[in-house]
């Protein structure tokens, strides 16, 4: 008979990230280009994460801060016992959503999000016209940035038609077993 695991148990499982090699030197959070505009500092969330508390989970995954994570692997090159959260931050984004407390200040970003992911599983390549209207739409911001269209198209950076791979149904198998399984 299994055990039941504790937070950091199931998130080392999950991700193969051990929260508990953090010892909150901080220069994770002295490295990372958004730390001043998070809720949340990437060491504070290892630490809260460490407590194994479910009220402490649930402020971690209802945080701005893990929609703000660029992923740009800073913290991960800075940290001396290579704790990766950029892996931590893709998972506990999944699991915001999956429990519904994506925080409402990270909308747009979660709006992004969608309408990227949009692009790639149906073109199986990044459509920008389709990014942009997916995210428009989604966050009803119609007309920002309206007037740089024309000025885009001009010099071509902007296609009209989506460029397509040639076996779409490559990528929809692995969006089928990846991403629509989890919502």
């Amino acid at each position: 008979m299994k055990n039941e695991l504790c937070l950091s148990g199931k998130l080392m499982e999950s991700t193969g990230v051990n929260v508990s090699h953090c010892y909150q030197c901080g220069k994770c959070t002295a490295g990372c280009a958004l730390a001043a505009d998070m809720d949340y500092s990437p060491s504070y969330i290892l630490r809260l994460l460490q407590t194994d508390d479910e009220k402490n989970y649930h402020r971690v995954l209802s945080s701005e801060a893990i929609w703000l994570c660029l992923s740009c692997e800073n913290c991960l090159a800075r940290c001396p016992n290579e704790v990766d959260i950029p892996k931590l931050m893709d998972y506990l984004r999944q699991k915001s959503r999956e429990e519904s407390c994506v925080n409402s200040q990270a909308r747009p970003v979660v709006a992004f999000h969608n309408a990227f992911l949009d692009s790639v599983k149906y073109t199986g390549r990044l459509y920008e016209v389709g990014l942009i209207l997916g995210f428009k739409i989604r966050t009803f911001r119609l007309v920002q940035d309206l007037k740089v269209v024309p000025s885009m198209l001009l010099k071509g950076k902007l296609n009209l038609l989506p460029e397509s791979i040639k076996s779409r149904k490559k990528i929809q198998r692995i969006f089928s077993k990846t991403i629509d399984n989890t919502k």
